[in-house]
């Protein structure tokens, strides 16, 4: 039985700490599901259709990674999908205090198992939301997206 694991965000933009933490899951995982989901409550820079084709250019050539976006409750994709982990990135404790109650929750609702990551200290201080900034402001990305000429 291959051993596959969800990564799920909104990934708006997909970071080079997030592709640390694929490439750190593909190192224990058969395959890795990177699943954008939609969350009501935020307002996208990129559109859905940019993020997938930037997180596909990314990962071009590598089988073992597949995109997919999805509504709903992740815990229930997963369930659809016969996807048994999920697979989430850690840049300090604040993050693990966050992680660990929605770890919780969906393990309770669906017995789904949550794997933390670390992220490389490299990246420790790196988000999404710093990096639209960023780019809002005219400024360059490219230190922290990889091939971030695909989300223009």
């Amino acid at each position: 039985m291959q051993k596959i694991a969800l990564f799920a965000g909104s990934f708006d933009p997909f970071t080079k700490g997030h592709e640390s933490i694929v490439l750190k899951a593909l190192q224990i995982f058969d395959s890795i599901v990177i699943g954008i989901g939609t969350n009501t409550s935020k307002k996208y820079l990129f559109p859905i259709e940019k993020r997938v084709q930037h997180i596909e250019g990314i990962f071009k050539g590598n089988d073992k990674v597949s995109v997919v976006v999805y509504e709903g409750l992740t815990v229930n994709y997963c369930s659809e999908h016969n996807i048994h982990h999920l697979i989430r990135g850690l840049r300090n404790t604040q993050d693990f205090e966050y992680e660990t109650s929605i770890a919780h929750v969906n393990n309770s609702l669906t017995h789904i198992e949550t794997v933390f990551l670390l992220t490389e200290l490299k990246y420790s201080a790196l988000n999404s939301s710093i990096v639209r900034e960023i780019y809002k402001s005219k400024g360059s990305i490219d230190s922290f997206v990889t091939h971030s000429e695909l989300l223009v």
